[in-house]
């Protein structure tokens, strides 16, 4: 080896030598992964089209605004950032169009639903849920048989027509003393039971009750029925069946010169009813499976209003709190599967919008409330509170209710 190369190589090691006795500074360390992003759709289902789409859309936003708020706070589930996504179907008030839309909501693969509306939906819907594993609550269907099945994923946050009828009934026997009272439905599983329910209280309390009378949920001329009841003067009327039919009825009814007490289930007991009857609705009085909205949590009324730019109409409230529900189950299960936080919905212990939520043995709501009410002077105002059997004044309950917060998590 000659001395330029031997210069050359020495010179190499040294720089080497020289490199590694640096003080390098350590590795900057890497970043956490941020968390993976969980899609958990959640269906809704209600008439959005028809007769009582404005009720459909109501439950459907209240659904929307829980969903909406779980995003803001960035709900994880084992330990997974979570995106909720609703999926809204327009059930169009068809009983033979729920088990439709549950075989679609199941083919993409919701967590749970929200829904349906109308009992005669949500039943034969509730089986194909069922068979599916997948968690159901509505919020408004009433008929007992929903949860009288046997199915152990089917939950309601509301009372029952056998719980409301007797309810409104009652009021209708001690406030009015009517001899002899006429009683119509829908033909729908909703207003035909409820109806039921009305009947059998008129006739435990001595009144008697003219032979049923049925229209459809799509009737609005109901001047051959008026006019049969006109004639054998009743004291009283009751009708089973949604505020878009109600309404025509009790405009007719006033028309023909029937000057009673009429008297309408939670369908019919919306301000919508001042639109579709004028003058006529005034006086009615109805029931509510529920709280009234104005009842309702102060914080999820002022949210809801920032956020559609109206009140709610009825039970949105009741739908904010089934998908509340459902989040809170998951997230105390640490799972989005039906199987796993199924039994978390089960042994539910909520405070929501509408007060504590827990379900009993059938997956109905514990001493849920009804409430009854007047329309006065173009709107329909709550006059008492009945839980448990026991009544109460509206403005009783308020003082005496404390103000419940909503939230999210299962005691």
């Amino acid at each position: 080896m000659n001395n330029r190369r031997l210069l050359a190589l020495s010179a190499l090691i040294g720089l080497a030598v020289a490199s590694c006795g640096k003080n390098e500074p350590p590795p900057a360390p890497k970043a956490a992964p941020a968390p993976l992003e969980l899609i958990v759709k959640i269906g809704h289902a209600a008439p959005l089209t028809g007769g009582i789409a404005h009720l459909g859309k109501d439950n459907e936003n209240g659904t929307r605004l829980a969903i909406e708020e779980a995003n803001a706070r960035g709900v994880t589930i084992d330990g997974k950032k979570v995106k909720f996504e609703m999926l809204a179907e327009d059930d169009e008030e068809k009983p033979d169009r729920g088990p439709i839309i549950a075989q679609k909501f199941i083919d993409a693969k919701v967590a749970g639903v929200i829904g349906h509306l109308n009992s005669g939906v949500s039943i034969p819907a509730s089986t194909v849920y069922a068979q599916a594993g997948i968690p159901m609550v509505t919020g408004t269907s009433t008929n007992p048989k929903l949860t009288e099945q046997g199915l152990k994923s089917v939950f309601r946050v509301v009372g029952r027509d056998d719980q409301q009828g007797p309810a409104i009934a009652t009021y209708l026997a001690s406030e009015y003393k009517p001899k002899l009272a006429a009683v119509i439905d829908d033909a729908t599983a909703y207003g035909e039971g409820l109806g039921n329910e009305v009947e059998k209280t008129l006739t435990a309390a001595g009144i008697k009750v003219l032979p049923r009378e049925k229209g459809s949920k799509d009737t609005r001329d109901w001047k051959a029925i008026l006019t049969k009841i006109k004639g054998k003067m009743p004291d009283a009327v009751f009708y089973g069946g949604m505020d878009a039919t109600a309404g025509p009825l009790l405009k007719q009814a006033r028309e023909l010169g029937i000057k009673v007490v009429f008297a309408f289930g939670d369908g019919a007991c919306t301000n919508t009813m001042k639109d579709l009857a004028g003058d006529a609705a005034e006086g009615f009085v109805c029931s509510q499976a529920g709280i009234p909205v104005e009842a309702a949590n102060p914080k999820f009324l002022s949210d809801f209003k920032a956020r559609f730019k109206s009140d709610p109409i009825q039970y949105a409230p009741f739908t904010y709190d089934s998908t509340n529900l459902l989040i809170a189950a998951m997230q105390k299960a640490n799972s989005a599967e039906p199987a796993k936080y199924l039994p978390e919905l089960v042994k539910t212990n909520h405070k929501g919008a509408t007060g504590v939520i827990e379900f009993d043995d059938k997956g109905d709501r514990k001493n849920a409330e009804i409430t009854i009410f007047i329309m006065k002077g173009g709107k329909i105002a709550p006059l008492a509170i009945i839980k448990n059997g026991a009544s109460t004044k509206f403005e009783d309950f308020i003082k005496s209710a404390a103000p419940t917060p909503a939230t999210t998590e299962n005691k």
